[in-house]
């Protein structure tokens, strides 16, 4: 597979000493900018994909009318949230 190339970026000579400055040992900047990429375009992914999910389950509940109240949601997660915690064993 071939590769390819990001465009070079002009920074702030600020940005730049801050970024070199939070380098792990070994790591290089183009490393780290690579990394930062990947994990930005991870995130966006995954929220483009949360969104169409929502609109997703918006047009079903829409289609159906049924529809669950906020608040019966709201108990449902912070049960799942105290059974989370509860079974955590201490450390």
């Amino acid at each position: 597979m071939k590769t390819a190339t990001i465009p070079s970026l002009r920074v702030d000579p600020d940005l730049r000493r801050s970024a070199e400055s939070v380098l792990h040992e070994g790591e290089s900047l183009s490393g780290f900018v690579e990394q930062a990429i990947r994990q930005t375009v991870a995130h966006r992914q995954a929220e483009q994909e949360f969104i169409a999910r929502g609109l997703m389950a918006r047009n079903q509940a829409r289609q159906t009318e049924r529809y669950v109240e906020a608040s019966a949601v709201v108990n449902r997660l912070q049960g799942m949230l105290d059974k989370a915690r509860s079974s955590k064993s201490p450390a």
